[in-house]
């Protein structure tokens, strides 16, 4: 999932504005001015009720070690991209807090200790500018890959500054490109010219607070001076560049105007103007191979026999050049100009893809177990697919694609089995384990299988149990229930350390949730619980939690759920529909009004996903599941566990914050902690992450096992 950073006098104006529409009185809109002394000063005499108890317990000594010790290890996999012939990586532990950003040689980085070299130091960085750096990443120049645009975060929010970086020199580029905080997105057009999206001032940002107005600018120029090549509207998403290339040398250059979360139309720039591309709507772009883009439609492609979820390779020439081909002309001599890369079966999904000079590699889920598979054209369909090498029941993850060439680096996990991490040729199929994870947890006695629960409406909905292999069915194992449930994202059976460390290790166990509105079987099961069917995933998470009971795999006293973000918003739902089923609720980072999370930073970009609470219709289904207008007195709730960031410019620590403030209205208990820091990962340095994930299992421990 995913405004501008929202200070007191522009959280103010906000609130003003929307208060004039507001349907209902709030009581607590006032927690919605982000840094206003009234709101801090609340957020302290929480933080000071939640710490004695959380940090005060004798476990959490315990816990926070262990979780800094595997946050700070030096032995995990260090996490590789390639920036020409180099690999590079970012690295934190107890010695770089903030971190460091390195390299090395491809030869070297295969070895036991590679030999790193410091390139940037963000420790150093932030201690001489007196600044709360925090990384965001770094997009080097194509072809000489001399230089990057490094991006920071003020604490960890998603507006960021860029500055250009020499890598020769190890330097901020004198004079270079630097462009001030802002939501924005940037692309290297050529060696001395970007393509940017941002907010260029006053009437230039989305209801999202998004960029919409797409700019060049050439070095040299100031902001004022960048050149605007395309304009969307203020009501979409947002607009941005997207600048492709391949290993022949090809360039295209894509506007993307995101209409909503799921829709975007896009646009050819060329020396012609701006082409609108007859591409589906609902479409997720990839790469460019041989001047055809590589994309995966989330939506049938009409006239054209593609499905939706279908893998797809499409000539930009063709889709250029009006009228589009009918599906009877798309075969030509050359091979096909619009044509199916792979076309998944009715379990099976495409989670992520990645281009090499001259190949396709896509991970390809069946039953939400993962396979990597390289794809080569053959002028026609089908392409030739090549399995790569992986494991049983794992999820699988394609790391970082060579800049030159058809290497690639990806990793495969399970459960139970740490990641390794692949070095392989997409070309020949061929692949090496170059890293492997350490056994973060012992797991000897650990067992994993899958199983099936029926939800309300007849549908089965999978879901992995990891518990002790002699596990007894008394409904007295502590048991965490994880699940997501939108945005078209998929829970997939990975190697978690903490989790592993300081629960699976002290007794717990673990259940994950396919529900639906995930990604798992591809754009049916996401489409199945948007807007007005929303009610679809709380209900498929509750009937694997009662099935978790029926089995007497645990009992209600025993059984904890956790979620954050949109999984936050699940643990509201959970917390107010079924708080029978709980003894542990943890709301992370969640979205909770449900009525105004479109005038908070960044809720009209979910408009998509949730619906819209000004169009009546959908107000009035909305209104039936948001969690905050949906606590009630006389009702008996479990104690929650409710966590944000005060830095969080994408989900708005409102929403946590005023629905504790409901809770206390009743009288009912809860915990709240806000972290001053982190944005919405809220946790951006390992000490601060240790401590947040230490409290969430120093409350789960309290809950659910004592």
């Amino acid at each position: 999932m995913l405004m501008l950073r929202s200070g007191a006098l522009a959280a103010l104006a906000l609130l003003a504005s929307t208060a004039a529409t507001a349907q209902d009185a709030d009581p607590h809109q006032s927690l919605e001015v982000v840094e206003s002394p009234a709101s801090l000063a609340w957020v302290a005499a929480q933080n000071a009720k939640s710490l004695p108890v959380l940090q005060g317990d004798p476990r959490y000594a315990r816990l926070h070690a262990d979780a800094l010790t595997l946050l700070s290890a030096t032995d995990r996999i260090a996490a590789p991209t390639f920036v020409g012939q180099a690999v590079f990586n970012f690295w934190q532990d107890q010695d770089h807090v903030r971190g460091v950003w390195r390299r090395t040689t491809l030869a070297s980085y295969q070895t036991a200790a590679p030999a790193w070299e410091t390139v940037l130091d963000l420790d150093a960085l932030a201690k001489a500018e007196g600044a709360n750096w925090i990384w965001k990443g770094a997009l080097c120049r194509p072809k000489t890959h001399d230089r990057c645009l490094v991006e920071l975060s003020n604490g960890g929010k998603d507006a960021i500054e860029i500055r250009e970086f020499d890598l020769a020199s190890k330097a901020f580029v004198q004079d270079g490109f630097r462009l001030p905080e802002s939501k924005q997105t940037v692309e290297w057009l050529d060696a001395d010219t970007l393509i940017l999206t941002r907010n260029w001032g006053a009437g230039t940002t989305t209801d999202s607070g998004y960029g919409f107005v797409v700019k060049t600018l050439k070095r040299g120029q100031g902001l004022d001076q960048a050149v605007e090549v395309f304009r969307g509207q203020k009501s979409d998403v947002s607009a941005r560049p997207n600048v492709l290339r391949d290993g022949q040398g090809n360039r295209v250059v894509l506007l993307e105007r995101a209409t909503d979360f799921f829709h975007t139309q896009y646009s050819l720039l060329d020396a012609r103007g701006v082409t609108r591309l007859p591409i589906p709507e609902r479409s997720d772009l990839h790469g460019l191979i041989d001047n055809r883009l590589v994309l995966t439609i989330q939506e049938d492609w009409a006239g054209q026999k593609l499905s939706a979820g279908t893998l797809v390779a499409a000539d930009v020439n063709a889709l250029a050049r009006p009228p589009l081909p009918s599906s009877e002309q798309i075969v030509v001599s050359t091979g096909c100009s619009i044509c199916a890369i792979f076309k998944p079966g009715p379990r099976q999904t495409i989670d992520q893809v990645g281009v090499t000079d001259h190949r396709v590699v896509a991970v390809v889920y069946d039953n939400v177990r993962g396979q990597a598979m390289s794809f080569q054209s053959q002028g026609e369909w089908p392409w030739k697919a090549t399995p790569l090498p992986g494991i049983d029941n794992a999820a699988v993850a394609i790391v970082a694609t060579a800049d030159e060439g058809d290497q690639l680096f990806y990793s495969v996990e399970g459960f139970l089995t740490p990641t390794q991490l692949k070095l392989a040729d997409a070309a020949s199929g061929q692949a090496a384990t170059v890293k492997t994870l350490p056994a973060r947890f012992d797991a000897a006695k650990l067992a994993v299988d899958q199983h099936e629960a029926v939800s309300k409406d007849g549908t089965k909905i999978p879901y992995f149990l990891v518990h002790a292999k002699d596990q007894k069915a008394d409904g007295a194992n502590p048991t965490l229930l994880f699940a997501y449930g939108g945005f078209n994202l998929s829970k997939l059976p990975i190697y978690d350390p903490l989790v592993g460390k300081l629960w699976l290790e002290r007794g717990g166990s673990l259940a994950v949730a396919n529900i639906r509105g995930g990604g798992e079987f591809g754009p049916a099961w996401h489409e199945a619980a948007l807007k007005q069917n929303r009610q679809r995933a709380y209900d498929d998470y509750f009937a694997v939690a009662e099935a978790l009971i029926t089995t007497k795999v645990t009992s209600p006293r025993h059984l904890g759920a956790y979620g954050r973000s949109n999984g936050g918003l699940l643990m509201g739902v959970a917390l107010t529909q079924r708080p029978d089923l709980w003894n542990a609720v943890v709301v992370e980072s969640p979205l909770l009004d449900m009525l105004r999370y479109t005038v908070l930073p960044a809720g009209a970009s979910w408009i998509g996903e949730y619906g819209d609470p000004a169009i009546p219709a959908e107000r009035a289904y909305i209104e039936k599941y948001s969690p905050y207008q949906n606590l009630k007195p006389g009702v008996k709730y479990p104690l929650a566990y409710i966590t944000t960031s005060t830095k969080d410019d994408r989900v708005h620590p409102g929403h946590a914050r005023k629905f504790a403030a409901r809770l206390a209205d009743l009288n009912q208990p809860y915990l709240y902690f806000e972290n001053t820091d982190g944005g919405h990962a809220n946790g951006a340095e390992p000490v601060a992450n240790a401590r947040r994930w230490a409290m969430h299992y120093v409350y789960l421990t309290r809950q659910l096992m004592d």
